[in-house]
């Protein structure tokens, strides 16, 4: 459905800093080098402790970070081909997460009924996946399409995230292109413009105008008219849970995001940039040194301006939860009402499939769509006036 553009003051949906995730899509939760085969690694999705390891074949598996016998936690054990062992007595889990040894216990005894939760996993595009849903929902969640991962002829740089902020926080961040302010001394971008905006039950679209100026533009291989500003199409795509956007003939960025918990949230990130005025030859023998460079010296300066913004959100709503915001971007305002929507979705279904054992995620109260009319007239973004 296509949305009003038009920028008017909204009442944002302060619910939305307290609502958890609908777990039933994939989430990333490490990059694939780091989980050699035979290591297991820690991890946590909306506040569940999981333990992934990465069997001796070099498959991925995830089970519940606590042994069912004493609780202790399972990251902290061993991998014995493709089996977790618990470092306290030994005893050993399959990727069910079903207990199937216990080192004192003579051959023919039988085992207890002693299983962990097990979870899907998978690898790909350099990153381990985790479902933390209902698991046979699992095939049919298909994980977010990067067709740019195989061209080698473009500049792909990771980009890891951490933020000590609610992931509503950090996805709002990430659809306002509006805060170009905040980037001015990193010849950010400028006089931004929301063309078009539209969204469906599961993911929002919003295309802006923006402009840029020097030496970072050129870096990027944008064209320049006579007074050395460009502009070009931005278009910034929320397929829940995750994000794509891409500058137009510029780059694509695919943003998968980890909520941690209510108050801190993980990103992995891969920026394509098929523009670099090198060689072919030339860029795939300097990536190495080349990619932790333009990481360090262009993109994260952005990323860290932008992690101050967002923690300091956080730190004002912990202050006072029952403090009210306006918001005149309606980009924002869809995004907010898609989170709750998938939520209240996942929150509903759950009930009714198991109403003696409902979610374990925090209730919210039903939520009701506010008008976006209001009194006040469509805003002109001003020019920063240091021609970023």
């Amino acid at each position: 459905m296509e949305l009003t553009a038009a920028l008017r003051g909204q009442t944002i949906q302060n619910r939305v800093r307290e609502v958890g995730i609908n777990p039933n899509h994939w989430y990333p939760v490490a990059w694939a080098h780091q989980l050699p085969p035979g290591r297991v690694i820690p991890v946590v999705v909306w506040q569940q402790s999981i333990a992934v390891y990465r069997d001796t074949a070099g498959q991925v598996h995830a089970i519940e970070d606590a042994c069912p016998h004493k609780g202790v936690e399972l990251h902290l054990g061993e991998v014995h081909g493709d089996r977790l062992v618990c470092p306290y007595h030994g005893w050993e889990f399959d990727r069910s997460g079903q207990c199937v040894h216990i080192p004192y216990f003579p051959p023919d005894q039988k085992l207890p009924c002693a299983t962990a939760l097990s979870y899907p996993a998978q690898e790909r595009y350099g990153i381990i996946w985790v479902f933390p849903g209902d698991p046979q929902l699992a095939d049919s969640r298909p994980i977010l399409e990067v067709p740019e991962y195989d061209d080698h002829n473009c500049l792909m740089i990771p980009i890891t995230g951490v933020f000590n902020a609610h992931f509503s926080i950090c996805n709002e961040n990430t659809m306002d292109v509006f805060h170009g302010f905040l980037h001015k001394d990193l010849q950010g971008w400028f006089d931004p413009v929301l063309l078009n905006l539209q969204d469906s039950n599961s993911s929002v679209q919003a295309n802006y105008r923006v402009s840029y100026k020097g030496t970072l533009s050129k870096f990027l291989g944008l064209s320049t008219n006579s007074d050395g500003v460009t502009t070009r199409n931005v278009s910034v795509h929320y397929q829940y849970p995750h994000y794509h956007s891409t500058m137009e003939g510029v780059s694509s960025l695919y943003l998968m995001r980890l909520p941690v918990g209510p108050n801190q949230t993980r990103s992995f990130s891969l920026l394509f940039l098929p523009k670099v005025r090198l060689p072919k030859w030339l860029l795939r023998a300097i990536k190495p040194v080349l990619v932790p460079l333009v990481l360090r010296f262009i993109f994260m300066p952005f990323l860290e301006q932008d992690v101050g913004m967002m923690e300091s959100e956080q730190r004002t709503y912990q202050k006072d939860a029952k403090r009210r915001y306006v918001e005149v971007n309606p980009a924002i305002i869809a995004l907010q009402r898609l989170i709750l929507r998938q939520y209240e979705q996942f929150m509903q279904q759950s009930s009714q499939s198991n109403p003696a054992n409902p979610a374990s995620q925090p209730p919210f109260e039903s939520w009701q769509d506010q008008s976006s009319n209001s009194s006040i007239e469509p805003l002109t973004v001003p020019h920063s006036g240091k021609g970023q």
